[in-house]
C-alpha cells in the first residue's frame, strides 16, 4: 500500500484534471489577522501611526523607528473559540480553547551621533506573529430534503463507467490510485458513489454515462462533524529609520507559512420507501502546507507635536501551497437478499501538485492623537480588494474558473479599528473597537465581523506587563460540501482572547 500511494504521488499528469480547490482555500489563507501583543491588542490594533511596539511593526514597517531605545516582548494567550450552529430544525454549540505562544520580536536602535545629519536613527528588527488560528471544532445535525447522493450524482453524469470504477480483479485501492492518476478528482467522488451503491449506471456498460441514485427521495438526518487545527504565521525582518524629527520610513519583508489540518465527517439515514441506500457515512482529510513572501512599505509623520499620520502598503502575499487528501465512505443497504454493508476504504493519499495563490494587497490610512505622556487616541482605516485574490496559474482551465467566481462574488472591504489610552503614574487603562466588513457581496452568507478590547499595562521601568481581553464575532453560513449537497450550517462564531505580554528595553 505504500509503494501504491507513492505511485500516486509521483504520478500526478494534469493540474486541471485533479485539484480540488476552491475559492473558500483562497479566502482562508488570504485573510490575516495580526494577534500581536496585549497593548496591541487592547487598542483592537489601530497602531498604523503610533509605533513603539513590536506587533505594530507588523502593520506599520516604519514604527520600529519610534522606539528610543532596543526592545524585545513576547506574548502568550488563551484562546477561547464559541459556536452556536444552526441547520435545518437541528441546534447544537461547540467550544474550543487553547493556549499559546503567539508573537515574540525584538527591535535594535542604531543612534546616529552625527549631529548635523537628518537621519536620527536606524531601527533592524525581526518579529513572528501568528496571523491565523485554524483551531475549531463544531457539529451540525438536521432533518433536510437534499441527499449526499446529490455529491455523487454531480460528478459522475457524463462520465464513463469504466471511469469511475474498478476493472475485473483490480483492488479498490488500485482503482481509486489509477482513476485519480488520469481522470483526477471529480472521477474519484463518482467512484465512490459507484463502488458504495449510492449510483446506478443506466445501462451496465463501459460507454454509459448517466446514472440514477439508489437513494429515494424524501427526508434525510444528516450530522456533519468538522475538526480543524492549525496555523497561518509570519516572521518579519524590518528596517527602518528616523529622518529629522518629524518623519518615519520603514521596510518589512515577510516569510510566511501555512499549516492546516481538516477531518470532515458527514451521516446520513433515511427510511423513504424505495430507498436501497438507507445510511451513509462519508469521511474526508485534507492536509495543507505552504509558504509565501510579502513586503510592507510604511511611513509614519508627525504633523505637529500631537498629532500623526501612518500609512502603509501591504504587497499581495504570494503563496506556494501543497495538498494532501484521503477519504473512505461507508453505506447500509437493503435489497431482495436482505441488508448488507459497504465500506470503500481506498487507503490512498492523494499528494496534489503544488499550485499558487495570490492573496490581495492592502493600503492602510492611520490617525493618531497623543496627549503628552498622559494617553492617545488612535484610528486606522484599512481597504482590500478581494477580487483581487488569484489561483496560479490563471492559464489553467480549473483555476481561470475559480479566478472568475471570486471575481463575481468578492468585492472590496473596508476595516475600522479604533483604539485609545490613559496613563496614571505607572498604569495605562486602554480599550478599542474593530468593524471588518465581509469579503462577499453577500454578507449573508459570510458576515461582518464585530469586536471590542479592553486592557491593563504596568510600567516598571525598563520591563512592562500588559494584560487584554478582546472578542470578536462573525456569523457564517459554511456549505457543507462544494457541489451537490450545497446546503450550509449556520455558524454565529465569538472568538474571545487573554493576553499577556512582557515587554523590556534591551
Amino acid at each position: 500500500m505504500k509503494k501504491l500511494t507513492m505511485l500516486l504521488a509521483i504520478a500526478v499528469l494534469s493540474m486541471s484534471n485533479i485539484m480540488a480547490q476552491d475559492i473558500s482555500d483562497a479566502l482562508r489563507f488570504s485573510q490575516d489577522e495580526i494577534q500581536g501583543s496585549a497593548r496591541f491588542r487592547a487598542l483592537s490594533g489601530a497602531f498604523g501611526a503610533l509605533g513603539g511596539d513590536m506587533s505594530a511593526v507588523s502593520i506599520n514597517p516604519a514604527g520600529s523607528a519610534v522606539f528610543s531605545r532596543s526592545h524585545a516582548s513576547i506574548s502568550l494567550s488563551s484562546l477561547n473559540t464559541d459556536n452556536d450552529i444552526s441547520y435545518f430544525n437541528g441546534l447544537s454549540s461547540s467550544s474550543d480553547s487553547k493556549v499559546d505562544l503567539h508573537q515574540g520580536g525584538a527591535a535594535f536602535v542604531f543612534a546616529n551621533n552625527n549631529e548635523n545629519s537628518s537621519w536620527k536613527k536606524l531601527v533592524l528588527s525581526i518579529a513572528y506573529d501568528k496571523t491565523a488560528n485554524y483551531d475549531d471544532q463544531w457539529f451540525a445535525t438536521g432533518t433536510n430534503t437534499n441527499s449526499i447522493d446529490n455529491y455523487f450524482l454531480a460528478y459522475a453524469q457524463g462520465q464513463r463507467l469504466d471511469e469511475i470504477s474498478a476493472f475485473p480483479g483490480e483492488s479498490i485501492s488500485e482503482a481509486y490510485a489509477e482513476i485519480g492518476r488520469f481522470y483526477g478528482f471529480g472521477n474519484q467522488q463518482a467512484f465512490l458513489g459507484y463502488e458504495s451503491f449510492i449510483l446506478e449506471p443506466t445501462n451496465n456498460t463501459d460507454e454509459n454515462t448517466t446514472y440514477t441514485s439508489n437513494i429515494a427521495p424524501g427526508t434525510f438526518n444528516q450530522e456533519y462533524d468538522y475538526i480543524a487545527r492549525g496555523y497561518n504565521g509570519k516572521f518579519t525582518f524590518n528596517a527602518a529609520a528616523q529622518y529629522n524629527d518629524k518623519l518615519y520610513l520603514g521596510l518589512n519583508l515577510n516569510g510566511h507559512f501555512i499549516n492546516y489540518e481538516r477531518f470532515t465527517r458527514f451521516t446520513e439515514s433515511n427510511s423513504n420507501a424505495g430507498s436501497l441506500v438507507t445510511d451513509v457515512a462519508f469521511e474526508n482529510n485534507l492536509l495543507t502546507t505552504g509558504n509565501g513572501f510579502s513586503f510592507q512599505l510604511g511611513a509614519i509623520l508627525k504633523l505637529t507635536k500631537e498629532f500623526r499620520a501612518g500609512f502603509t502598503y501591504n504587497s499581495p502575499t504570494w503563496f506556494t501551497i501543497f495538498e494532501e487528501t484521503s477519504q473512505n465512505i461507508a453505506t447500509s443497504a437493503t435489497d431482495d437478499d436482505g441488508s448488507f454493508n459497504t465500506f470503500v476504504n481506498p487507503e490512498v493519499i492523494n499528494i496534489f501538485p503544488e499550485y499558487r495563490l495570490q492573496s490581495p494587497g492592502k493600503i492602510t490610512g492611520s490617525l493618531a492623537y497623543v496627549f503628552s505622556d498622559r494617553g492617545l487616541l488612535s484610528f486606522d482605516y484599512s481597504r482590500r480588494n478581494y477580487k483581487n485574490t488569484k489561483f496560479r496559474p490563471t492559464s489553467d482551465a480549473f483555476f481561470a474558473s475559480q479566478n472568475a467566481i471570486m471575481d463575481d462574488l468578492f468585492k472590496i472591504a473596508n476595516t475600522y479599528r479604533f483604539g485609545g489610552e490613559y496613563k496614571y503614574k505607572q498604569f495605562s487603562f486602554r480599550g478599542g473597537y474593530r468593524f471588518e466588513e465581509s469579503p462577499y457581496k453577500d454578507d449573508s452568507f459570510y458576515g461582518d465581523l464585530t469586536g471590542y478590547s479592553l486592557g491593563l499595562g504596568y510600567d516598571f521601568g525598563n520591563t512592562r506587563l500588559d494584560l487584554t481581553y478582546d472578542q470578536a464575532e462573525r456569523t457564517v453560513n459554511n456549505e457543507l460540501f462544494s457541489v451537490g449537497l450545497t446546503d450550509a450550517a449556520t455558524l454565529d462564531t465569538r472568538n474571545s482572547n487573554i493576553t499577556l505580554t512582557l515587554g523590556f528595553n534591551l
